[in-house]
């Protein structure tokens, strides 16, 4: 991996860390296209990126984060699921499944369908606006639908903003809801994960994960601005059919 590189997948990370279309899926799917070999250290560099995104954030949210009890009360229910199979499977999911371009293609497009169902289900259905008034049940139950996102593809953001529309958080009661349940989520995730690769990190190294983290937090601090605008005017509908036509056209041309 060179620089050019970092920098691309840093942004690729930004833009689709926080939208329902899978970061992780577009990552592998974007190194492939460029040709970085699928090494120990590009999954976790693919990891440890997340980071930049996540702190973009922990700086919106700043105040939220350091004074509502109530919705961080939801925040660590729904960590729950994903904490513990997360630890139980870390060595499984890096060794089988990061990388593995037909699980980022099978994900892409079921989960895009998955999205357009709940979409629609929402219309009538979804009716609390405000993330304190979802109860703990409801946070858990969201929580079960983020660990779906252990398979590359299915996408965290995708995988949580589903589940809160199923149990009835308005649309984007459910994509703010996603944004704060990622930051114990993936603080934990790409912690643990440079804790387990960090001695074999060249100095090189090193800086190519300083460059991509540098590049996914400036990218996603715009990004989630943008997002939430967008989805409290408009549906989900548009990033269902993304991801359906994204998992089909890479089926078709790369596989």
């Amino acid at each position: 991996m060179n620089i050019y590189q970092a920098v691309l997948l840093g942004i690729v990370e930004g833009l689709t860390e926080f939208l329902p279309v899978s970061s992780t899926g577009h990552l592998i799917l974007t190194a492939h296209i460029l040709g970085v070999d699928n090494s120990g250290f590009t999954k976790s560099f693919e990891i440890a990126i997340q980071m930049g995104a996540i702190m973009s954030v922990i700086l919106l949210y700043a105040k939220r984060l350091s004074t509502d009890y109530e919705m961080w009360k939801r925040i660590l229910v729904a960590f729950l699921p994903t904490g513990i199979l997360g630890f139980l499977l870390y060595k499984l999911i890096k060794t089988y499944l990061i990388g593995n371009d037909k699980v980022v293609v099978l994900s892409l497009i079921v989960g895009g369908v998955f999205l357009l169902f709940a979409d629609r289900v929402c219309e009538r259905f979804c009716y609390i606006g405000d993330i304190r008034a979802m109860s703990l049940k409801r946070a858990f139950l969201i929580g079960l639908f983020q660990s779906l996102a252990m398979i590359p593809g299915v996408s965290r953001s995708a995988s949580t903003i589903i589940g809160g529309m199923l149990v009835g958080l308005h649309r984007k009661a459910s994509a703010e809801f996603s944004f704060l349940l990622a930051v114990p989520t993936m603080i934990i995730a790409t912690s643990y994960d440079v804790y387990k690769s960090h001695s074999t990190f060249t100095q090189s190294e090193w800086h190519l994960l300083l460059i991509g983290f540098l590049s996914a937090f400036f990218t996603a601090l715009l990004t989630v601005k943008v997002f939430l605008k967008f989805i409290s005017k408009h549906s989900f509908f548009p990033f269902g059919i993304y991801r359906i036509a994204l998992g089909f056209s890479y089926a078709l041309f790369f596989l």
